[in-house]
């Protein structure tokens, strides 16, 4: 399992680097989140039909869609404007087909998957778009800082477990090891490079701090959804980490964090 991580994180890593930095002639990491945010969304809805739910899997990879590209838009109505949509549309469809087993589950379902994985993911993208590139390396790395020294600590050290009934492997060992871990990489961005943003280092700390926290939050809310479905991994996509969901889910709340920070705290 180790091993298979380090080979994907050797040209995964790399790749993601690539598609951040550029956005010419085309927004490359647009590009990039639309198709994970898309095969996330899809594993998302195969997990909730894995328990009999008949989520309306097309509306949802649409407004995903949709969703994950409206940053883009010149108009600030656009993304209340598709939530309201994939919200009122499903519903219209359903009224119109008269379909009333499952029906109301299957639309809240879907509902949930666009929220959890589109509208959370588009937040990245408007990080991007608002703030830059570097703005976009320090939500990512401090979430692969967090999780990674809380993978190693939390297998050598790891005593007192932190939701047992969720995530049996995890432990407050693993999670501390975590927000020591994201402190750390925060360092690098205070640090006269290509990367600098602009953040003391109380500040940097402080945001990966938060960062750490929130993403071990996602982390175990995927965990909890797994549960749910009774399956172990959303998927065996990327070698080592399992599917798209799997490897998004901690992402997602620090890309929120980032951008919320930028947006009301940096002048």
């Amino acid at each position: 399992m180790l091993k298979r991580r380090v080979i994907t994180a050797l040209w995964g890593l790399p790749l993601l680097v690539v598609v951040v930095w550029f956005d010419k002639p085309l927004p490359w990491f647009t590009v990039f989140i639309v198709i994970w945010g898309l095969l996330a969304a899809y594993e998302f809805y195969r997990l909730v039909g894995v328990s009999g739910i008949r989520p309306l899997t097309v509306f949802g990879l649409l407004f995903t869609l949709l969703i994950l590209i409206s940053p883009h838009c010149p108009s600030p109505f656009a993304a209340p404007l598709l939530v309201t949509l994939a919200v009122v549309l499903p519903l219209i469809w359903l009224v119109l087909r008269q379909r009333v087993e499952g029906a109301f589950t299957g639309w809240a379902w879907m509902v949930t998957g666009f929220l959890y994985v589109g509208w959370m993911l588009s937040f990245l993208v408007d990080l991007r778009l608002e703030a830059g590139r570097n703005w976009v390396f320090f939500a990512l790395f401090t979430t692969f800082g967090s999780d990674t020294f809380a993978y190693f600590l939390g297998r050598a050290l790891g005593r007192h477990r932190l939701a047992p009934q969720i995530s049996p492997h995890k432990s407050w060992e693993g999670a501390i090891g975590g927000l020591l871990g994201a402190a750390a990489v925060s360092l690098l961005f205070t640090l006269s490079t290509p990367f600098q943003i602009t953040l003391s280092i109380g500040q940097g700390v402080v945001l990966a701090l938060l960062v750490s926290v929130f993403g071990q939050v996602g982390d175990l809310a995927e965990s909890l959804l797994k549960r749910n479905t009774g399956v172990k991994e959303s998927g065996a996509s990327i070698p080592g980490h399992g599917g798209f969901l799997d490897r998004m889910d901690s992402v997602v709340f620090a890309g929120i964090v980032v951008y919320l920070y930028y947006i009301f705290v940096i002048p």
